[in-house]
């Protein structure tokens, strides 16, 4: 089975900004289906959360609308 990931970063040295964002799409033990978020600093430790979903596809949809909203706020796939 396959997972669904995007990484993205957002960088500005005039500001001295260096983000990440990392997200997957993973199944779990009780047949639900994970968003797992990671942000932070690149670089440095950040903060996780996960968001529970029912199905994979709510849960890549989900991904793909983070992913649609951070890149309005400048962060970019890489």
């Amino acid at each position: 089975m396959l997972s669904m990931n995007a990484h993205l970063e957002k960088h500005d040295p005039t500001k001295n900004i260096a983000r990440y964002y990392r997200m997957s799409v993973l199944p779990n033990l009780f047949g639900e289906w994970t968003l797992r978020r990671e942000w932070g600093r690149v670089g440095q430790g950040g903060q996780m959360h996960l968001d529970l979903f029912r199905s994979q596809l709510e849960a890549e949809d989900a991904l793909k609308s983070l992913t649609r909203a951070k890149e309005k706020r400048d962060y970019r796939v890489t």
